[in-house]
């Protein structure tokens, strides 16, 4: 089954425990050693891998533990900036660099008699 926005959210939590649970298989991982790599408990790992509602960070967990946590960057990727939000930044930004040699040298304090 594919992830699809029709599914059902039932649906979706047993495609996602069906497909962890074939990439713990894949590692030849049992639940338990995955719950112990993962640092959450065996019936976590059973729950999600039996399409339960999980907490969101022991998801993260199982997946850096199955390796697959770089994937969320394909399921949520990074917005893009709007071209208007673009337009309204560009005046912003910092066009040039300046050196300190372009300022007068004015590290000594004052003193009567070096006005000129």
């Amino acid at each position: 089954m594919k992830f699809h926005e029709n599914n059902s959210g039932d649906a979706t939590l047993i495609e996602l425990g069906n497909r962890l649970a074939r990439y713990r298989l894949n590692r030849n991982l049992t639940q338990d050693a995955l719950a112990r790599e993962a640092g959450v408990s065996k019936r976590t790992v059973h729950r999600v891998e039996h399409g339960k509602s999980i907490q969101a960070s022991n998801l993260i967990r199982i997946l850096r533990a199955l390796r697959l946590l770089e994937n969320l960057e394909a399921l949520i990727p990074e917005p893009a900036i709007s071209p208007i939000q673009q337009i309204k930044l560009r005046g912003k930004m910092r066009q040039r660099a300046s050196s300190s040699s372009d300022k007068p040298d004015d590290h000594r304090p004052w003193s009567w008699g070096d006005d000129g």
